[in-house]
């Protein structure tokens, strides 16, 4: 007789057990448990075996998780602490029947993945390292343990002081930034940069003090702080953790914030990056970064590397913008026209909120004044502050969403009716109830509730990965229980498999060579009309018919900046590059939505065509399906699906290098030819550097633009070779460990096991 270590699952609550072994059903999915009164009888009677439904009262089914089984009643319970030490923190324990339970423990019901993990580990227990293929499940449940989900990057940016903090700011070595930054303000040329000279001075004075933009290098490397700059650059990571909200708030300030009135020992204009780790947010933020990403008002070259590389990464972007010029701001909208590449076919973003912040921040009178609402004159204050608050709120929401659906991103994205959502915030009115404003008013419940179903689904997704791969290693422990004749048609069976493994590899050769002729076909009249179009485009853009007054710095900022110059408030917007890569993304965009969409199916899609590759053709096999071979083709699917979503993950990186090759080969191209022009000094400058643009672009059009298109091509093409590459590699693995030898073993009767992974599945399809 054995001591079974289980895990006791009655309605909502958890609890590792030792019990007689003969107190499990045939499955052991289920034991039988009594009513005694204290824990020392039910000691006894487990240590003493006693059959069930003795002792007089008659004993009740529970539904339960079996781990493992011990001849001896002290290893068992080892085992049990064991658990409890490993994952007991999430547990909670049942109540006995006499009504005793830990009171002081605080416990939390175990998710769905810490089931299938539980599961998973009570198996890993019981197999034998030194089997072959024992040896080779761990490892297979140890890679699937390791498997970590790329987190949901949600992008926020919008003007300082328009309710969000500056967390990130990229800067270069600083010393070497330092001594461009004197050059800058050295500058004494009509050419010089306004835009850049401010930024130099706010980031001097922000580290040196009042007037330190009026010092020589040497003497701020020979200022006081220089130590402390210095160590701060030593690579260290700095970690503030507190308590309190108040202090915290003060030791993090010097690293994001800056104070005009007190310059000198602000460091943002060192910091690269800032993490905030919030506590107990795991319902928000388990599956989701938040990045600020540097508002409009810093660094063409930070702003732009920054933008470029985090734009790419978002799934989601908040537009923060004040509710009072939501629409007349430029900045917002200005991000919106020039970034719809990063946001579109060449990034991943599923969706745009618009955030329309200091919803409280209303004069009632003028605004019941101004809108008409007399209906509002005869009510208290209270109440008018909140009926012009909502009144202003949906104004504001109709009024974003008429302008968007006659936006650049609306025409050239055509995304559906979801893709644009707005709020309007408040919050200060949130924190504070003396500002007269209901939660549900402020907005900031309903853009909580949108990060916990957002965190939610990330969090179900990855659990559904888990317990299917789960399912499939099962599976195939359990095939092993069955059939005796296994061995006789492992090599039919496998011989089936590879054949469907050419069928299907044949089948993706066809489409991607489809593929890669419709996308040579879009991308050669995008060079067409590119070579056609380059010079007079050119042109237009570096030398404008317009008024030309301060122009030449325009100019010479953007040959300095390798082809772009975006102005501090959205003024003036050039990029030369993106000009000439226009034609060529737009011959693409149609198609490449098409097989690269960000959401949902089309029919002709890159995923739709790996989701159909299969090893299992259940129509040509010439098999019986024998409860052996369903477990097989159980555990191949789940292989099957693990490769897919992996790949799922890894194309969607590859078709933004895809797409953004063609600006990249532009930029490269080009980059000579910037410096070319920007050395250019001294009365006529701007006449001779619009010169060198429009030859240069004109001498080499026909190489830069057919380059980029093999550049596509070959992108395309690579894509298409680590897919099969990926696919045969894979399901050979798979292919091998299903169809190993396995004569003399012995495994698990996992069934009751599989019937668990199997109502956690129902559970997560809910």
């Amino acid at each position: 007789m054995l001591y079974a270590v289980i895990t006791l699952m009655e309605g909502n609550t958890r609890e590792w057990m030792v019990i007689a072994s003969n107190w499990l059903n045939k499955l052991k999915d289920q034991c039988h448990w009594p009513s005694f009164e204290s824990t020392k009888t039910l000691m006894e009677a487990v240590k003493n075996r006693i059959e069930p439904s003795t002792a007089g009262k008659p004993w009740k089914m529970i539904k339960s998780i079996h781990h493992a089984e011990y001849v001896c009643f002290e290893k068992a319970m080892r085992k049990k602490e064991g658990l409890e030490e490993t994952e007991g923190h999430t547990s909670t324990k049942r109540k006995r029947d006499h009504g005793s339970s830990d009171s002081n423990a605080e416990t939390l019901l175990k998710t769905d993945m810490e089931m299938a993990k539980q599961i998973m580990k009570g198996i890993t227990d019981n197999l034998d390292q030194d089997i072959m293929m024992h040896k080779d499940i761990i490892l297979k449940i140890k890679q699937m343990n390791e498997v970590t989900k790329k987190k949901a990057t949600i992008g926020i940016f919008g003007k300082s002081g328009e309710g969000k903090s500056s967390l990130l700011s990229a800067i270069l070595e600083w010393e070497k930034e330092l001594q461009d930054l004197f050059k800058v303000l050295s500058d004494d040329s009509e050419d010089k940069n306004e835009d850049m000279i401010e930024i130099a001075v706010e980031k001097i004075t922000a580290l040196y003090g009042e007037d330190a933009d009026r010092k020589t290098l040497k003497e701020l490397k020979n200022h006081s702080i220089s130590v402390k700059i210095e160590d701060f650059l030593s690579g260290r990571k700095k970690i503030i953790s507190t308590d309190d909200v108040t202090e915290f708030a003060n030791k993090v300030a010097c690293y994001i914030l800056h104070s005009e009135a007190s310059p000198g020992g602000w460091y943002w204009p060192l910091v690269k990056c800032v993490t905030f780790k919030v506590p107990n947010c795991r319902d928000l933020l388990e599956y989701i970064v938040l990045v600020d990403i540097p508002g409009t008002g810093d660094c063409n070259k930070i702003r732009d590397d920054l933008w470029k590389s985090k734009l790419k990464e978002c799934s989601f972007v908040w537009i923060v913008s004040a509710i009072n010029r939501v629409v007349t701001d430029k900045d917002p909208w200005g991000i919106l026209k020039h970034c719809i590449e990063e946001l579109g076919p060449g990034g991943e973003c599923k969706n745009i909120n618009f955030i329309c912040t200091k919803s409280d921040d209303i004069n009632t009178v003028a605004y019941i004044r101004s809108a008409r609402l007399t209906q509002f004159q005869s009510l208290g204050d209270k109440e008018q502050k909140k009926e012009c608050t909502l009144h202003r709120n949906e104004l504001a929401k109709t009024r974003v969403k008429e302008k968007f659906e006659h936006s650049e991103i609306q025409k050239k994205m055509n995304p559906d009716n979801d893709f644009l959502q707005v709020f309007t915030v408040s919050s200060s009115a949130f924190f504070d109830p003396d500002l007269n404003l209901e939660p549900n008013v402020t907005e900031i419940p309903k853009l909580q509730e949108a990060l916990k179903n957002l965190n939610k689904s990330i969090n179900r997704e990855l659990a559904r990965d888990y317990v299917n791969e789960a399912k499939g290693v099962l599976s195939l422990i359990q095939s092993v229980q069955l059939d005796a004749d296994r061995e006789m048609i492992k090599d039919k069976v496998h011989k089936e498999y590879e054949k469907n493994l050419m069928k299907a590899q044949k089948e993706l050769d066809k489409y991607f060579d489809s593929c890669y002729n419709d996308l040579k076909k879009c991308l050669s009249a995008g060079v067409s009309k590119s070579i056609q179009s380059c010079v007079p485009d050119t042109e237009a853009l570096v030398s404008p018919n317009k008024d030309k007054r301060g122009f030449h710095k325009v100019l010479q900022a953007l040959c300095n900046n390798g082809g772009y110059y975006w102005s501090k408030n959205w003024d003036v917007v050039l990029d030369l590059n993106k000009k000439l890569a226009d034609h060529l993304h737009g011959s693409i965009n149609p198609y490449f939505s098409r097989i690269f969409p960000i959401c949902g199916k089309t029919g002709t899609s890159v995923q739709e065509q790996i989701d159909k590759f299969s090893l299992i053709q259940s129509e040509s096999s010439p098999y019986p399906r024998s409860p052996m071979l369903c477990h097989i083709q159980n555990f191949i699917k789940a292989e099957e699906n693990k490769l897919k979503a992996v790949l799922s993950r890894d194309i969607v990186e590859m078709k933004k290098e895809i797409y953004s090759s063609i600006l990249t080969t532009i930029q490269n191209q080009m980059a000579s030819r910037y410096i070319l022009a920007a050395e250019e000094k001294g009365p006529g400058s701007m006449k001779r550097r619009q010169e060198i643009l429009i030859s240069s672009v004109n001498s080499i059009k026909n190489d830069m633009f057919n380059m980029s298109k093999m550049e596509v091509l070959k992108k395309f093409n690579n894509l298409k070779l680590y897919i099969k590459d990926a696919l045969e590699t894979g399901l050979k693995r798979s292919m091998k460990l299903a169809l190993l030898q396995t004569n003399n073993i012995i495994l698990l009767d996992v069934s009751s096991e599989i019937e668990e992974l199997e109502r956690l599945t129902e559970q997560l399809s809910d």
